[in-house]
């Protein structure tokens, strides 16, 4: 059986599943569980905070201590899920992500493991112009220890994302600014979509061609 969500929505019931699967994932953001509010700036977690009030954490709007927060705790054995409101933002704790978050692994030897997911916001938005609009996937694949996700459909947002939390390695999960009411079919079920593994979505045999998230559906 399926049902019909949003990607905002499939988001959301990866996260509560989840939270309610292993304690020790939380979520750390800017304005994600403000009781009355928008659940961040596009709803993923909408009133969470009210079935899991120990494990939803408001920020104040300083990236470089969220990031560096979340770096400490998923070193102690939690798995946190981090929140940055827009993808541009990403660029104040590059120091975090770069230096410490992608290398601490290789740094120690593989004794420390960094199971982190960094989700928020990424492309082009149509009002929002400049600081809010800026595609930046490129820039963080070109970092060594860091798995970069950017999912097309609420079937991949979703199974991707409960893989992205259960990695023992740090995941920058990019969604789509103008994809979150995008809907489509989700099993009712838990499911997993592994990393690594291309999806064919329209076989054919004359041309290939490869892309990821928004552009999939404009092709």
């Amino acid at each position: 059986m399926t049902k019909r969500l949003g990607i905002a929505e499939a988001l959301r019931e990866a996260i509560a599943e989840e939270m309610e699967r292993d304690e020790s994932v939380f979520c750390i953001g800017e304005d994600i569980a403000i009781p009355g509010g928008w659940g961040g700036a596009f709803t993923v977690t909408l009133n969470l905070e009210q079935k899991f009030p120990d494990r939803m954490l408001n920020t104040p709007i300083a990236e470089l201590g969220l990031f560096g927060v979340a770096c400490g705790a998923a070193m102690m054995g939690m798995r946190p899920i981090a929140d940055v409101q827009y993808g541009d933002f990403l660029l104040l704790p590059m120091d975090q992500i770069v230096n410490n978050i992608a290398k601490m692994r290789y740094m120690s030897g593989g004794q420390v493991s960094l199971p982190i997911v960094f989700r928020g916001p990424n492309g082009p938005a149509e009002y929002l112009a400049a600081q809010h609009s800026q595609a930046l996937q490129s820039i963080f694949a070109h970092i060594p220890g860091l798995k970069v996700v950017a999912p097309a459909t609420p079937y991949d947002a979703k199974g991707l994302l409960k893989t992205a939390i259960r990695d023992d390695n740090p995941v920058l999960f990019l969604e789509g600014e103008l994809m979150y009411a995008w809907k489509g079919e989700v099993p009712e079920e838990p499911y997993l979509i592994p990393f690594g593994e291309a999806d064919v979505k329209r076989p054919g045999k004359d041309v290939t061609l490869v892309t990821y998230a928004k552009p999939l559906r404009v092709v």
